[in-house]
C-alpha cells in the first residue's frame, strides 16, 4: 500500500522546512506554516522504518476535530485543513518543552514507579498504587523538546524556570492551559465511554505575543486512552486495561527487544503486522471520535497534497 514517508515540495513563498519524528512543517513567507502529518511511526523517540498506511491522515483529522472542540478555551494556531493530511496555521515560536499531563500511573510513569522511584519531574507519587490507578489529581511531568534522534528527557517546573527554558509568567499559563484542555479531553472520552489517560501538548507564541496550542492534540501518538466500561473491575483483578494508543507498538517493541537503547536493532515488520496497525489506527480513531474512518485517495498521496495545498496558497 502506499504511504506517505517523506516530502519534498517547492511551495510559493517557501523559507524552510523542518522535518520532525512524524510531521513536516513547510515554512511560508514566515508567516504561515503547512505541517504535513506523514505516515512515519515513532516510538521510543526512534522513527521505525516502514509507514503506516492512513496514520497520518488519522493524526492530522483527529487533532483538527480536537483543535476545534477546545478552542473556545485556549487559543490554537490552526486556520485550514486543504488536505487530509495538513493542517495550515500561524508561523509560532514554540516553547523548547511538551507538557504532559498524566491523571493515571501508565505508560513512562509506571516504568518509573517500578523502578522504585517516587518522584517524576518534581513531582511526588503515594506509595501503594498499581499499575493504572488513577492519581487523587492530575499531576504535569514536562519534558525537554529534542532535536530529531535525541530523547526528550523529563524535566521538573523548577528546572525549567531555574533555567529560563520558558518565562514564569508563560510557564504558569501553559499549566493552566494543559489542565483546561485535559479536563476537556477527559470529558470528551467519557461520552464516547473512553478514559483519557494521559495526554502531551505543545504551545507556541504567535508574532502579536499570544500564547497558542500548536501542534498535535489528543492523537492516538500523543495520548493514551482506556475504554471505561470494566476498568474498574480489571484494575481489582489485577489485569491489563484495553488500551486505546500506540502503546501496543511500545510494547511489541520491548517484547522483541528493542527500546530505542544504543546498540539495539529495530525488529523487522512484516507487511501483515503493518497492517494491523492501520486497523489498530482506524479503529483509535473511530472510537476517539465515535465516526465512521473514510480512506481518501493514496493512490500518489504526494501529487494529492501538493494539489490541495497550492490551491489553498494561491486564494
Amino acid at each position: 500500500m502506499n504511504t506517505l514517508t517523506t516530502t519534498n515540495f517547492q511551495f510559493p513563498g517557501q523559507k524552510s522546512v523542518y522535518r520532525g519524528k512524524v510531521r513536516e512543517v513547510y515554512n511560508i513567507n514566515d508567516e504561515l506554516l503547512v505541517m504535513i502529518a506523514t505516515d512515519r511511526l515513532s516510538a521510543f523517540d526512534v522513527v521505525l522504518p516502514k509507514g503506516i498506511p492512513y496514520k497520518g491522515q488519522i493524526l492530522n483529522q483527529i487533532a483538527t476535530k480536537f483543535m476545534h472542540l477546545t478552542q473556545d478555551i485556549v487559543p490554537n494556531w490552526l486556520i485550514a485543513t486543504p488536505d487530509p493530511n495538513v493542517a495550515v496555521g500561524h508561523l509560532c515560536e514554540p516553547f523548547k518543552v511538551e507538557m504532559v499531563i498524566r491523571g493515571y500511573l501508565s505508560g513512562h510513569a509506571a516504568r518509573e514507579y517500578a523502578l522504585g522511584k517516587r518522584t517524576i519531574c518534581g513531582v511526588t507519587m503515594a506509595e501503594g498504587l498499581k499499575e493504572n490507578d488513577k492519581f487523587p489529581t492530575p499531576i504535569i511531568t514536562p519534558t525537554t523538546k529534542a532535536d530529531n534522534g535525541s530523547h526528550d528527557e523529563d524535566i521538573s517546573r523548577e528546572a525549567i524556570l531555574a533555567n529560563a527554558i520558558v518565562a514564569e509568567e508563560d510557564y504558569l499559563v501553559l499549566e493552566k492551559y494543559t489542565r483546561a484542555l485535559y479536563l476537556r479531553g477527559t470529558e470528551i472520552a467519557a461520552s464516547k465511554g473512553l478514559i483519557l489517560v494521559d495526554t502531551k501538548y505543545e504551545f507556541g507564541k504567535t508574532k502579536d505575543g499570544i500564547i497558542v496550542l500548536i501542534d498535535e492534540i489528543h492523537t492516538p501518538d500523543s495520548s493514551r486512552y482506556f475504554y471505561a466500561d470494566g476498568y474498574q473491575n480489571r484494575q481489582d483483578s489485577g489485569e491489563e486495561q484495553k488500551q486505546l494508543s500506540k502503546e501496543f507498538v511500545r510494547r511489541w517493541l520491548i517484547e522483541n527487544g528493542f527500546q530505542g537503547k544504543e546498540g539495539q536493532q529495530i525488529p523487522d515488520m512484516s507487511d501483515d503486522y503493518i497492517e494491523t496497525v492501520s486497523e489498530r489506527y482506524i479503529e483509535l480513531y473511530e472510537n476517539i471520535l465515535g465516526e465512521k474512518f473514510v480512506k481518501a485517495d493514496i493512490t500518489n498521496i504526494n501529487e494529492r497534497i501538493e494539489k490541495n495545498v497550492l490551491s489553498f496558497l494561491n486564494k
